[in-house]
């Protein structure tokens, strides 16, 4: 059977800084523990993806508080863990490898950040070969300053990167969408 993962990107403490300015959906986390726990009631395959910053001032690197995951959505002994140091999941991990020895082809994505890790680790599984959907409402950008000095909010951020994956890379869901599919989660979602 072709059952989907659920793969939460870099839900660690490090994104409740200030310093990374004001972000979009408030609500976030509560959308990730829904979806988190629906899974576990069915069983299904969830993995976990942790940043670990090389950069000595990160809040995200090794032994800092902010590289822990958020309460909530902390993994269960049973459920995969894989670490990173760039953008990409799939880059100097196992995690590709683990997903299609477990025949994992479809893949739910939820996170931190919409325009980074979680558009990254998207745009290489649609290329792998993978069916991917992101849940809108579960994850989240924060506001930028562009190279010619303008302003663009967490929200334009979310939606501009979120178009773009849209159709080319993966589907676009919210989190009601996704817990009313009733589906096997698996193929065709």
């Amino acid at each position: 059977m072709n059952e989907t993962a659920l793969i939460l990107m870099d839900v660690q403490k490090g994104f409740d800084d200030s310093c990374l300015g004001e972000r979009n959906n408030p609500n976030a986390e509560d959308n990730i523990i829904k979806l988190l726990s629906k899974w576990r009631e069915r069983n299904f395959p969830i993995i976990h993806i942790k940043h670990c910053s090389l950069d000595p001032n990160s809040p995200f690197r090794p032994n800092q508080p902010g590289n822990d995951f958020k309460e909530g959505s902390k993994p269960l002994k049973d459920e995969k863990i894989f670490t990173k140091t760039v953008n990409s999941a799939f880059i100097g991990t196992a995690l590709e490898r683990y997903l299609h020895s477990q025949n994992l082809l479809s893949l739910v994505f939820v996170g931190f950040t919409t325009d980074h890790c979680v558009s990254t680790s998207v745009r290489m599984a649609a290329n792998l070969g993978f069916e991917v959907i992101v849940i809108s409402d579960a994850t989240v950008a924060f506001e930028r300053e562009s190279h010619d000095k303008n302003h663009y909010s967490a929200e334009e951020i979310h939606n501009i990167h979120l178009t773009s994956l849209n159709g080319e890379f993966c589907k676009v869901k919210n989190t009601t969408e996704m817990l009313n599919l009733n589906t096997k989660l698996g193929k065709n979602l």
